[in-house]
């Protein structure tokens, strides 16, 4: 809560000047106490018993009969039929001499509408403002830290949503008030510093004389309650869709005609207030009948496609490279798995945009014009992997190697078709695979002798099946070897120690095999197998260019020589103990996401590795062309997704930019018509440095000395 001097200020920030006779927006609290619970039922009784005092709703209408002659004057008849669950209210209302029955849900907007009118005339005519903070005064007893998500969900099942590393209620700052009343003071806007408070849950803007609502209200992304009834708003703006948290949207005695389909993005709705407002006939219907959730529902579904954005472009981070060295393009996406793509978790995408057939055409539309040398896929089945992706990308000239997640050898041979894992593709016109591993973070971890009788190995590592893919691959035209990782990594908040962990165990496992790989054998055959069918006469202008003769494979003195990419969604943030492993080469025993657990030598002397990496979008940090995030959801927008890169070994050339960011100013969260994961892709281009040629020192000649004697050195 405010002190009075830092009210003041407050108020002169949101009202655009001085206080100036103006009353000052009130912050408050909502105490989780008995007296809130005691309160908040008497409040409601007296509201209720006020309400059934009416017959029918002429009380609660009576003041905008120039909007409307009854509660239905703008929607057709309904039978009890059409009634929401089947319910018919207690209460009627009149049309042409007819009683119309009122449903469960209506009856809710009109009690709300009472409510409303109730605030509205003892802000008007008794010059009551800030109506809102003074009910609730009494209840303020002290200021709490409530979380305006809620609590995030701890499981494990397949329902929960596995790809947003942190719940939507992860407080980074904690923030003393929610909530903020600035009813009842003749506003006619709303100044720009107000949207600067993105985290409020709860906003009052009623009976003031504002005539529209600024594009930046859409920056409330937290907005739980938005009471702005009793205005003159003649629309809504589409940015408002990406409050996707709201819960009541109260619009109350407006001169709202129609509905932008941005609103279908708030799956959460659960109370519409729109009567005393001239709305089009045909919304009217939909949540008179039908209620707010079927509305909203409609316009979702009925919304057009959106323009797409503008492409992203490719970032040259270094320029003047040689034309001697070797690219490499190397592509990394998830693309959401289509058991994980459910209506309860993307509430806000249109069923069209959420279904499997239309994001796979969008997967490979992607995949066909990156056309990368290397490609990183994570969520992907087995059966998508064996039946769609495999042979598809086999005609644009890709192998694969896929391994699903280690749940998949409990469960019998169809149910483990839909267990997703990674899938590394190459193209094998390029290179060959020499290797291929699958490292099982929980297996190998309860094997090893250090932390095999550790409750926190089976408390918390054990229970995570999750996978990195590791592939060992020489270029045909080169020789050169590449250690290509492909991993997905627990995505839980409260599991930071197992994500490192696991980190851990991938980079121990990818130096043992480097160490295997490093005394390979050379490749004695590396020319590419092809049909070949008689030529006729004339077809010599089409004959295939002879191929480049492959180059002998190339050797290497120890496991940090071979080049080695690491890609995926690590479900870390650059703040991680897992960033600062890989970027470090180390991290100690003490460290905040380690200090608490017991993994054997890993917590005992800490984690190291031998490789020098760096995150190649690192590059791009602190500049226009910065990375915002890879996963865009609506409680979670950060970088988790990462191509990682060995730098004695190899140097990136280009980055894949960010997306358009006109275009997100509109689109709440990911998957929609034009992303059809909720991660974006990252790619990056590489150049092989060019290997330091081992000096082959001359023989020494000592001569025959200042003595002479038998130069053979006899």
């Amino acid at each position: 809560m405010f002190s009075q001097n830092h009210q003041q200020g407050h108020s002169s920030r949101l009202n655009g000047g001085g206080l100036g006779g103006q009353r000052i927006p009130l912050p408050f609290n909502y105490q989780q106490g008995q007296h809130h619970q005691q309160s908040h039922l008497q409040h409601h009784q007296s509201v209720q018993q006020d309400h059934t005092g009416h017959n029918g709703n002429g009380g609660a209408v009576g003041h905008h009969s120039n909007y409307s002659s009854g509660v239905l004057s703008n929607a057709t008849p309904f039978t009890p039929s059409g009634l929401q669950n089947g319910h018919v209210g207690t209460s009627t209302t009149t049309r042409g001499g007819q009683a119309q029955p009122i449903n469960e849900h209506w009856a809710e907007q009109l009690r709300l509408h009472k409510e409303a009118e109730r605030a509205h005339a003892a802000m008007t005519e008794q010059a009551q403002p800030h109506y809102y903070a003074r009910l609730k005064a009494s209840e303020n007893k002290g200021i709490s830290y409530p979380s305006p998500a809620g609590k995030a969900s701890s499981g494990d099942s397949d329902t929960d949503d596995r790809r947003r590393p942190y719940s939507v209620d992860r407080a980074r700052n904690h923030q003393a008030w929610h909530n903020l009343d600035m009813s009842g003071q003749g506003l006619r806007n709303l100044t720009p510093a107000l949207f600067a408070y993105s985290f409020l849950s709860e906003l009052y803007i009623a009976s003031n004389k504002l005539t529209h609502l600024p594009a930046s209200i859409g920056q409330l992304r937290q907005l739980r309650h938005l009471e702005a009834s009793y205005n003159q708003i003649t629309e809504l703006p589409p940015e408002l869709g990406m409050c996707t948290y709201l819960k009541e949207l109260l619009l109350f005695n407006n001169n709202i005609r129609t509905l932008p389909y941005e609103l279908g993005s708030l799956h959460l709705l659960e109370q519409l207030g729109i009567e005393g407002n001239p709305l089009s006939p045909d919304l009217k219907q939909e949540i008179v009948e039908r209620g707010t959730k079927s509305l909203i529902n409609l316009l979702k579904e009925q919304s057009p496609v959106p323009p797409p954005p503008a492409p992203r472009k490719f970032i040259t981070v270094q320029e003047d490279v040689s034309a001697s060295l070797e690219r490499i393009k190397v592509f990394s996406w998830n693309v959401l798995c289509d058991k994980y793509a459910t209506p309860q978790t993307y509430g806000y995408t249109p069923t069209g945009a959420l279904s499997w057939e239309y994001r796979k055409e969008c997967v490979m539309e992607e995949l066909r014009d990156k056309d990368a040398d290397f490609l990183c896929l994570q969520e992907i089945s087995t059966e998508s992997f064996k039946e769609e992706l495999s042979p598809a990308l086999a005609q644009m000239d890709y192998k694969g190697v896929h391994w699903p997640k280690t749940r998949a050898k409990t469960m019998g041979e169809k149910d483990a078709l839909g267990v997703d894992g990674c899938a590394t593709f190459f193209k094998a016109s390029k290179y060959i695979l020499l290797d291929k591993q699958v490292i099982e973070f929980a297996a190998i971890a309860i094997n090893r002798p250090d932390m095999k009788n550790q409750h926190d190995v089976f408390n918390r590592v054990m229970p995570k099946d999750n996978i990195a893919v590791v592939c060992f691959l020489e270029s045909r035209a080169t020789g050169a070897r590449v250690i290509l990782v492909n991993g997905h990594l627990a995505w839980e908040s409260v599991l930071a120690d197992v994500k490192v962990i696991q980190t851990g165990i991938l980079m121990e496992q990818i130096a043992k095999y480097a160490e295997r790989w490093v005394r390979w054998p050379a490749v004695k055959d590396k020319r590419l197998f092809s049909f070949s069918t008689p030529m006729k006469e004339g077809d010599e202008a089409t004959r295939p260019a002879t191929p480049q003769e492959p180059a002998p494979s190339q050797e290497y003195r120890n496991n940090t020589d071979i080049p080695l990419l690491i890609c995926g969604d690590l479900n870390s943030t650059v703040d991680s103990s897992v960033y600062e492993l890989l970027s470090q080469g180390r991290v100690p025993p003490d460290h905040l996401e380690l200090a608490k657990f017991q993994y054997g030598s890993f917590t005992r002397d800490g984690i190291e590795h031998p490789f020098s990496l760096r995150d190649a979008y690192a590059h791009l940090q602190g500049t226009p062309d910065e990375l915002p995030f890879t996963n865009y959801t609506p409680g979670f927008v950060d970088v988790i997704d990462y191509l990682w890169y060995s730098t004695n070994t190899l140097e990136v050339v280009d980055l894949l930019g960010p997306p358009d960011a006109e275009c997100l100013k509109r689109v709440p969260a990911f998957p929609n018509y034009h992303f059809p994961s909720d991660h974006i892709q990252i790619m990056a281009e590489f150049v092989i440095k060019a290997r330091k040629e081992k000096k082959v020192l001359p023989e020494p000649d000592f001569g025959t000395g200042s003595g002479g004697g038998d130069k053979s050195g006899r």
